[in-house]
């Protein structure tokens, strides 16, 4: 078995208004250092890789399921492998 977490973030292209708030009220605390934020979301997955390459297995999964192309775009790493 196979952990893999999918992180679905917005294209640079895309607004992020609920970044843009979060960074607003952190800059509000006094945090001028902060220029920006990014919000984003995360899927950890447990795939079985014998029954298909897990490349491509992710990119089905994310393409079908998870990311909206128009807005959003997707990464993901392998977390651990368990026997």
């Amino acid at each position: 078995m196979v952990n893999v977490r999918i992180y679905v973030t917005y294209k640079e292209s895309v607004f992020d208004p609920q970044g843009d708030t979060i960074k607003q009220a952190i800059q509000g605390l006094g945090h001028t250092e902060v220029l920006d934020v990014k919000v984003g979301k995360f899927f950890d997955v447990t795939l079985d890789p014998t029954q298909k390459e897990l490349a491509q297995a992710v990119k089905e999964i994310a393409e079908e399921l998870l990311v909206n192309f128009n807005l959003e775009t997707y990464k993901y790493e392998v977390m651990e492998e368990t026997k």
